[in-house]
C-alpha cells in the first residue's frame, strides 16, 4: 500500500468517527425569546396597563397634559412632577376631594413637601444597615410577599397576601390617620390609601405599572386593588419622562396665536431689511476709448511704485523686438547691446544706454517719461 494512501487512512478515519459522534450528541431546539417593544408600545410606558385595563371593562386614555376629568374616575401618576405648578396642583387636589381616585407611584417629585402635607403620606428611609428585611429574603431577591390590610376588613378574615417585585426594603411609607388600606411586611408599609375629602389617595413605594413591569409578580391584582378597579371606570395615566417639549405644547395648545407671531415677526422683518437694489437704477456710463484706458494705465503704473513697472516693462519690450532683429543678442554685454540697437535705430548710443539703464525717481517724472517716449520710439523703429 502506498504512503499517501496509508496518511489518508490514519488522518481520514478519526476525523469520521469525530464527526459522527458530534452529529449524534448534538440536537436542535426552539428557545423562545421576548422581542422588543414597537409601535405604540415601545413610546408609551403604560401601554401595558392600559391593555389589561380595558380587558377588565374599563376605559383608558394617555394623556399628555393634565386635564382634570369626571370625579368618579382613576388617574395614576408616574415620575409626576408635583410642586412645579400650583394651579395644576390645587386642580388635582380639589378633584379628588370631589371623589376621584388618584394612584402614585415613588417616582412622585414632592421637593416642597406639598403632596405630604395635603395627603398626610410621607415615605421614610432607613439606613441599609438598619432596615429590616422582609421574612425569608435573600442576596438577589426580586420579588417577596406582602399582606393587603384593610379597615373595613373584619380581624379575623384572612389576609390576601401579594408577591410584589422591586420594593424599597430600607424605605416605607407612614400616614397619620384616614389609612383606608395597606400593604405590608416585616419591613413597612409599601402602599397605603387614605381617604381625602370624598376621595382617595394610594400610593406605591415602587414602579409597578410602567412598561413590563406589569408582568411581574402579582403587579396584576395589585393594580386592580390599588385603583379599586370596576366595570365601566375611566382611567387617566400620566407621566412626564415623555412629555411634550414646551414648542410641541405651544403648538398643541395655541397654533392659531403662533401663526399670528409668526407672519407678525416675518412682516416686520420685511419691513426692516435692507432693499436688495438701488430705488433708482444708476445712469448708464459713456464708453471709455482705447487711448484714454491706456492713458489711465500709464497713469496708474507711473502712480505705483515711483514708474518702475512701467518703466522694466518698456525694456522689456525693447529687448523682445531686438532679439527678432539680432542674432545672440542674448548673449551681448551691456555696451555691445547698445551699439546694436543704435545701428537698427539710428539713435544716439549713448542716449540708448542711458534710457535703459534708467532709474526711475518720483521727484524726476520728467526724466522718466523722456526715458520711455525713447524706448517706445526705438521699439517701433526696430519694428519696422
Amino acid at each position: 500500500m502506498k504512503r499517501s494512501r496509508v496518511i489518508a487512512l490514519l488522518v481520514g478515519v478519526p476525523l469520521a468517527l469525530l464527526i459522527f459522534w458530534i452529529a449524534r450528541h448534538t440536537s436542535f431546539d426552539d428557545v423562545p425569546f421576548a422581542m422588543p417593544p414597537t409601535g405604540e408600545a415601545a413610546t408609551n410606558p403604560f401601554y401595558a396597563a392600559q391593555r389589561f385595563a380595558e380587558a377588565l371593562g374599563a376605559r383608558t386614555m394617555r394623556d399628555r397634559v393634565l386635564t382634570v376629568p369626571p370625579p368618579d374616575s382613576v388617574i395614576v401618576l408616574s415620575a409626576w412632577h408635583w410642586s412645579m405648578s400650583r394651579s395644576r396642583r390645587e386642580a388635582l387636589e380639589r378633584w379628588v376631594e370631589a371623589g376621584g381616585r388618584l394612584v402614585v407611584d415613588r417616582t412622585l417629585i414632592d421637593s416642597d413637601d406639598d403632596f405630604t402635607h395635603w395627603s398626610g403620606i410621607a415615605q421614610e428611609y432607613a439606613r441599609p444597615s438598619d432596615g429590616r428585611k422582609p421574612d425569608g429574603w435573600r442576596l438577589g431577591d426580586r420579588c417577596w410577599s406582602a399582606e393587603e390590610d384593610a379597615a373595613a376588613r373584619p380581624p379575623e378574615s384572612p389576609r390576601p397576601s401579594y408577591e410584589i417585585c422591586n420594593f424599597e426594603w430600607v424605605s416605607h411609607l407612614t400616614a397619620d390617620d384616614h389609612i383606608a388600606w395597606t400593604l405590608r411586611d416585616a419591613s413597612g408599609i409599601h402602599a397605603l390609601r387614605v381617604g381625602v375629602g370624598r376621595g382617595s389617595v394610594t400610593m406605591i413605594d415602587a414602579v409597578p405599572f410602567t412598561h413590563t413591569s406589569l408582568l411581574d409578580g402579582g403587579h396584576g391584582r395589585l393594580f386592580v386593588s390599588a385603583t379599586q378597579l370596576r366595570r365601566g371606570d375611566e382611567l387617566h395615566f400620566l407621566s412626564e419622562d415623555d412629555a411634550p417639549w414646551l414648542l410641541a405644547l405651544a403648538w398643541q395648545r395655541g397654533a392659531p396665536v403662533v401663526m399670528l407671531s409668526l407672519a407678525l415677526i416675518a412682516l416686520a422683518l420685511w419691513r426692516g431689511a435692507v432693499r436688495f437694489g438701488p430705488l433708482v437704477a444708476p445712469p448708464t456710463t459713456a464708453r471709455r476709448s482705447l487711448a484714454e484706458q491706456i492713458r489711465g494705465s500709464g497713469q496708474f503704473a507711473l502712480r505705483q511704485g515711483g514708474g518702475e513697472s512701467l518703466h522694466a516693462a518698456c525694456v522689456r519690450a525693447l529687448e523682445e523686438a531686438a532679439r527678432r532683429r539680432v542674432k545672440m543678442y542674448s548673449t551681448l554685454a551691456g555696451s555691445e547691446r547698445a551699439t546694436a540697437l543704435a545701428g537698427l535705430t539710428g539713435f544716439n548710443r549713448h542716449d540708448l544706454g542711458t534710457a535703459v539703464h534708467h532709474r526711475p525717481d518720483p521727484r524726476r517724472l520728467s526724466e522718466l517719461r523722456r526715458a520711455i517716449a525713447l524706448l517706445e520710439t526705438a521699439r517701433r523703429q526696430i519694428l519696422k
